[in-house]
């Protein structure tokens, strides 16, 4: 069975998206494999975790602080390379994460009905938050399943759940700045991508 643009509908892609895609798009994007393997015990069942950039590197190394604080979480930084973002990436992505209000805008504005599926990765931790995860289909019924119906759910309530501050949904670009900022970036990504790692998998962060 196939999506709508041809794709099989046994896979899920999450796409993580900043600048330069070299720093908080990379880091995203191993965090969110190596917390989804910690917790299932693998990167499987069909999810696919990638990133790239509005004004992106393309073939460009992660920035090296970026690389130490993937290695503080004892994620894996190897062998990647920086992409600028095109619009085959944006297709084929089921659920895109952006770092700012900016980047989800020119996301969306790229067109391929990317709205429903576009949100910056704060505002999707919040909306993911409010979700009752008795609602979504249990792991049983496979990943694929369950991710689509998160994204469904937290779609629904963009409109009801606005962030607090203008500043609420933004990840800042540490790029250029010392690793204590890259770290404090680090902590700020970790701490939105659990809940929705855990909404994900239906697995809470081991103690």
């Amino acid at each position: 069975m196939t999506t709508t643009f041809g794709f099989p509908r046994d896979t899920f892609r999450i796409l993580h998206v900043s600048t330069g895609n070299v720093c908080r798009s990379p880091i995203t994007e191993r965090l969110t494999r190596h917390f989804v393997s910690q917790r299932l015990g693998v990167l499987g069942g069909g999810l696919i975790v990638e990133s790239a950039g509005t004004w992106g590197h393309e073939g460009a190394p992660m920035e090296a602080h970026a690389e130490t604080v993937l290695a503080d979480f004892g994620a894996d930084a190897s062998g990647f390379t920086g992409r600028e973002l095109l619009d085959e990436h944006v297709i084929r992505a089921d659920l895109v994460l952006t770092a700012t209000r900016d980047h989800r805008a020119q996301v969306i504005s790229m067109g391929h009905s990317a709205g429903l599926r576009t949100f910056t990765l704060k505002e999707f931790t919040r909306l993911v938050n409010a979700i009752d995860p008795a609602t979504l289909p249990p792991l049983d019924d496979g990943l694929v399943m369950r991710a689509r119906a998160l994204v469904r759910a937290a779609a629904a309530l963009r409109g009801w759940l606005l962030a607090p501050t203008v500043e609420a949904d933004e990840v800042h670009d540490p790029y250029g700045a010392p690793l204590t900022f890259f770290r404090s970036i680090g902590d700020e990504i970790h701490q939105a991508l659990d809940p929705v790692v855990t909404a994900l998998t239906g697995v809470p962060t081991r103690a």
